[in-house]
């Protein structure tokens, strides 16, 4: 438990941040999940949407600190490929 002033308002500010950050992570990860969904269909205009709809949520995370950027630039790339193969495929 906190034991001076300082330290119980830390407390508080670092479970704001930690709710704050939560909502933020669950919803990249519903982007990144609805294009998941999009490439299982095949149907590549619902890939391409979703693709810049999760694209857009990812970089939105870097910027407010919630992951690396080299993470989200890794994760974008591969993600990147599986939109093209299903783009060429159909």
């Amino acid at each position: 438990m906190a034991n001076t002033k300082q330290s119980e308002k830390r407390a508080r500010q670092s479970e704001a941040r930690f709710a704050v950050n939560k909502a933020r992570r669950s919803r990249v990860r519903t982007y990144v999940r609805k294009l998941e969904e999009a490439l299982a269909s095949g149907d590549v205009e619902a890939v391409k949407v979703a693709f810049a709809a999760a694209q857009t949520e990812l970089t939105r995370a870097v910027s407010k600190g919630l992951v690396h950027k080299n993470t989200v630039s890794r994760k974008i790339s591969r993600l990147n490929a599986r939109v093209k193969a299903v783009a060429t495929k159909a």
